[in-house]
């Protein structure tokens, strides 16, 4: 079978009989009225590749895979990367078609029929070298949830490699009954934690409540954790060194110093607990947080939380590590973006399509 070479990398089909039977087989192209078929570039690169198109020139000389392939990154300079993800779904037995902006292709399930059943997943292909935008992200995932479509990212590494992850906007929730404190106890601030020596409050605090680490007869505390008790006004802090009490504001602007994201991490921790959430640090594993849904002495985690600002930017590598890690030990990967008075939760998950 011969098409014709366009420009942009497309390829025509002149041949009705021809472009019905390349239509037929995985339903590649956009049939036209004349019984014409037109292959995209993905397309037209593919079917090159796999040798079941020839390709001609304008004048009727025959056109190699490469040229084919040179064509379209001469009109797409992207197409390259994502030609790779096209080409891995094809291969694993999807129907792929071009995708609503902003997503690049829209995947059918297996054993689907194109204008029957509807897609089920978009899928973003990058490279890992390009940005982690977290405001993208979010923006895509709001788009998939919308339209009822599940978000895939295929991203390719620099020896062409690729990773799947799956995006999801979860909605985290614990069992952890809430009993807050009847009174406020005491709590004596050291350079960046909070020491508790109250018997009672000791117990509640640590073993009910599962707030800080018991050390001996005391509990420790986080900073981020203080802040949320005296906030939830459970805790009067005092400097361990003159006894002075300590507001609340002086208490933030002391741990900014020691930690440039702490508000960011403190609207998280504050969200999770309210979804009756055990917030523990996951210093451990590389995050934020690890949260529990119920005390931790009768429970394991179920989320590894990184909190991060809404217009966070960095780089591929650091959060593929992030979600392998998370994974490597049973747990679900959170990205918690905080920014105008909310927190939004989006799970990463490494996949298999």
């Amino acid at each position: 079978m011969t098409g014709t070479l366009g420009a942009d990398g497309s390829v025509r089909l002149a041949v009705p009989e021809e472009a019905s039977a390349i239509y037929a087989r995985g339903f590649f192209g956009a049939p036209q009225g004349d019984g014409s078929l037109i292959l995209d570039p993905y397309e037209a690169v593919y079917l090159s590749e796999m040798a079941r198109v020839e390709v001609a020139g304008s004048r009727a000389e025959p056109v190699l895979w490469p040229t084919v392939f040179r064509r379209a990154v001469r009109a797409d300079p992207g197409f390259a990367v994502r030609y790779l993800v096209y080409r891995d779904l094809r291969q694993r037995g999807y129907v792929v078609r071009r995708g609503p902006p902003p997503v690049v292709f829209a995947v059918l399930p297996r054993g689907g029929t194109l204008n029957k059943t509807p897609a089920r997943f978009w899928v973003e292909a990058l490279s890992e070298r390009v940005p982690f935008d977290l405001a993208r992200l979010v923006q895509l995932s709001d788009r998939g949830l919308a339209a009822r479509k599940a978000i895939w990212l295929g991203v390719v590494d620099e020896e062409s490699d690729l990773t799947y992850y799956r995006v999801r906007q979860p909605t985290p929730t614990g069992a952890l009954a809430p009993a807050p404190l009847a009174t406020p106890t005491e709590g004596w601030l050291s350079e960046d934690r909070v020491t508790v020596l109250v018997p009672e409050a000791v117990e509640e605090l640590g073993r009910h409540l599962a707030y800080g680490s018991r050390v001996g007869h005391r509990l420790e505390l986080s900073l981020i954790e203080a802040a949320h008790l005296v906030c939830s006004g459970q805790l009067e802090l005092r400097e361990s060194r003159s006894g002075r009490r300590v507001p609340l504001d002086r208490l933030v602007r002391r741990a900014h110093r020691l930690d440039p994201r702490f508000s960011e991490r403190l609207a998280a921790y504050e969200e999770l607990r309210a979804r009756r959430l055990v917030v523990k640090t996951g210093f451990k594993y590389g995050a934020h947080f690890r949260a529990y849904p119920r005390n931790p002495e009768s429970a394991h985690a179920r989320y590894l939380v990184h909190a991060l600002p809404d217009d966070h930017v960095s780089t591929w590598p650091e959060i593929a590590g992030a979600v392998r890690v998370a994974q490597g030990v049973r747990k679900e990967f959170l990205l918690a973006s905080v920014g105008r008075g909310r927190v939004r939760f989006l799970s990463l998950e490494r996949i298999r399509p």
